[in-house]
């Protein structure tokens, strides 16, 4: 039997749509009518058998990740989804491996993605470096906050949305893995970013626009209500509790509010809601390097100077097998070809690695990086930092 593997096209949505929706139970849903273009950023590779069926299909997505205060460019994996009867047969791996071949041609030099199960993914040199938790609470615990004279909140209208982006952009860029939302994907019109939410609340001072947060209402207002933040981000402390304060006038119609976590928010620091909340969702996700010399020269290091002699082994992306030289130069880096190979990485190693998910003895302890342990401390000081975090469910 003979595949095609191939970028899918506008006549293959209809096949694209059933092998997804069937995967991943949407399949009650009505097709949504398919654009005459791909989205902007969005290509779907896919495997055809003789008979023309869609047997394997993997989407990756243009965007990026901050990491070190740079953004890295990077590859979404989405709707990975292979028929039923077909499975067990490596055409997953085959499907992804293309896409990784094509990602890099078009410059990303990571590879992110959310996980159903990490297996398969793992097999493919992918490790979960963090997850996207949301959290469940008590609204009232936010219905003390009261008003602060130095802020003001009042709803966002067309003409605000421009200003939310660089805002976001200030906490993205503190972040390690935050996506920057400035790729073609994530545009909007002003009227679109609106029409997503129930409401879009600002936070004002005499400095201007400090912080905002979009919120869903729920449904009903009984013990079960709940209300629903997506951001919420203030550049000052008291921007963050206006903000919060807003969500806790809400309190007596929706008993429960839903927040994203992220180690460090400074909403966590300033009220009491992780003492009160549970998980109400985890979402794992991975990380891969692409092309790990691209990846290297496009993040942010820390002002710190050494050699670091690596052997790496990617039977996926062989184009990152062999020797380099990790070469940290007071504030930046570069891999370059060569040295001696007594540090050697796993894909997985240098996942965790980079997004500074686990130190070197983590990953030893793992069997996921062996060699010499004299450059240990450098790694793991390279790419120390805020705990992994993605925020954008894709």
């Amino acid at each position: 039997m003979t595949d095609d593997l191939r970028l899918l096209t506008a006549d293959d949505a209809e096949a694209a749509w059933a092998l997804g929706s069937l995967t991943f139970g949407y399949h009650a849903q009505a097709m949504p009518e398919t654009p005459a273009e791909p989205p902007p950023g969005r290509r779907t590779w896919g495997i055809f058998g003789a008979d023309g069926r869609l047997l394997a299909k993997a989407v990756d997505l243009a965007q990026g990740h901050w990491f070190g205060g740079r953004s890295v460019p990077a590859s979404g994996i989405a709707g990975v989804a292979v028929a039923a009867d077909q499975r067990g047969r490596g055409l997953s791996r085959r499907v992804i491996t293309r896409l990784l071949a094509d990602v890099r041609e078009r410059g990303a030099v990571i590879s992110t993605l959310f996980d159903t199960t990490p297996v398969p993914y793992r097999r493919l040199g992918w490790e979960e470096v963090g997850a996207r938790l949301t959290l469940a609470a008590p609204t009232l615990v936010l219905d003390a906050i009261r008003p602060l004279p130095h802020v003001t909140t009042r709803a966002a209208g067309p003409d605000d949305i421009a200003a939310l982006g660089p805002l976001y952009e200030r906490v993205a860029r503190d972040g390690t893995g935050m996506m920057d939302r400035s790729w073609p994907r994530f545009r909007q019109t002003p009227q679109e970013f609106l029409d997503d939410w129930d409401g879009v609340t600002l936070a004002e001072s005499a400095e201007g626009l400090v912080g905002y947060v979009t919120w869903d209402r729920g449904k009903g207002y009984e013990r079960e209500a709940m209300f629903y933040i997506g951001d919420l981000y203030g550049l000052t402390a008291d921007a963050t509790l206006a903000l919060l304060g807003v969500v806790g006038g809400w309190a007596s119609v929706a008993p429960t509010f839903t927040i994203p976590f992220f180690a460090s928010d400074p909403a966590f620091a300033l009220t009491s809601v992780l003492a009160h909340a549970r998980v109400d969702a985890r979402r794992p996700w991975c990380l891969r390097l692409v092309d790990v010399a691209g990846a290297v020269a496009a993040r942010g290091w820390p002002p710190l100077t050494g050699v670091v002699d690596l052997d790496i082994t990617d039977p996926e992306c062989p184009w990152n097998t062999g020797r380099h030289r990790l070469v940290l130069d007071g504030g930046s880096a570069r891999l370059e070809p060569g040295g001696a190979g007594t540090v050697r990485f796993t894909p997985r190693a240098l996942g965790s690695w980079y997004a500074g998910a686990a130190t070197p003895g983590q990953l030893r302890r793992a069997g996921l990086l062996s060699g010499d342990t004299a450059s240990d401390g450098l790694l793991a000081a390279a790419t120390a930092g805020p705990p992994p975090t993605l925020l954008d469910y894709f």
